[in-house]
């Protein structure tokens, strides 16, 4: 099984969108997925109606790795299943570093789904915290979707710098443009010159649009109700076959 990280310490780019649209097309090409929402806020549990089930983070940290199995819902969608967010996620952080070793815990976690799924997609929160680190150890790609702005690029420089001084394989962090509106002259402008922090990005580009804020109104990934000709729907699927290929799926 390959896990793919959907992370970035700044919200509001893009990532929960991108995980859930990614999960859906994994599994549309016959990858069966699971998608891990990390995030006390919810929002990917949300767009595939997934409920919490009856076990908080205390409980899944001190019980064997197997509980975690008992927290899997089936999406709507063949091939895709979830472990929905519960809002004591919020102490993940703080628990995980009870464990040892401490940053192995979340891939002990994965491990049972292992003959189960080709593919974990994990949602994160938009931190720096012992849950990234556990993230970017579990991670075979992390994937960091950056608006083009000099605020995001900066969140993007962070993680990178990060990566190095903690001792992480700066290979796995791939990051890609999302939210772009070429109306915009430094959107522009950074898509046609990017900067040197860019320089390992994918080269799927992530538009600023309309069909992809619908997503909350429907409740569903972008290709269930987007014509097949949508530019972001189409972006989307470039950046499915990047990712596919970097995870060797």
């Amino acid at each position: 099984m390959k896990t793919l990280a959907l992370h970035n310490l700044k919200g509001g780019v893009g990532k929960t969108a991108a995980a859930v649209n990614l999960a859906y097309l994994a599994a549309a090409n016959d990858v069966r997925t699971l998608l891990w929402d990390l995030d006390p806020q919810g929002a990917a549990s949300w767009y595939f109606h997934g409920e919490p089930q009856d076990c908080t983070a205390k409980d899944l940290l001190r019980g064997p790795p197997s509980t975690i199995s008992r927290l899997v819902v089936p999406s709507p969608y063949r091939q895709l299943d979830l472990v929905p967010a519960d809002f004591s996620y919020r102490y993940l952080d703080i628990l995980l570093r009870k464990i040892e070793p401490p940053r192995a815990a979340l891939q002990r976690l994965l491990k049972p789904f292992a003959g189960q799924y080709r593919l974990a997609v994990l949602d994160c929160p938009p931190s720096l915290s012992h849950l990234a680190d556990n993230v970017f150890s579990a991670a075979d790609l992390v994937a960091v979707p950056v608006v083009p702005t000099f605020l995001s690029l900066r969140a993007l420089e962070q993680v990178q710098a990060y990566f190095q001084q903690e001792g992480f394989d700066a290979k796995k962090l791939r990051p890609f443009y999302s939210m772009a509106d070429r109306r915009r002259s430094l959107h522009r402008e950074l898509l046609e010159r990017p900067p040197r922090a860019m320089a390992r990005a994918f080269k799927a580009v992530i538009p600023y649009a309309a069909m992809v804020e619908r997503m909350g109104e429907r409740r569903a990934p972008m290709a269930v109700y987007a014509p097949s000709e949508d530019p972001a729907l189409l972006a989307y699927a470039e950046l499915w076959l990047e990712v596919s290929a970097a995870l060797a799926l």
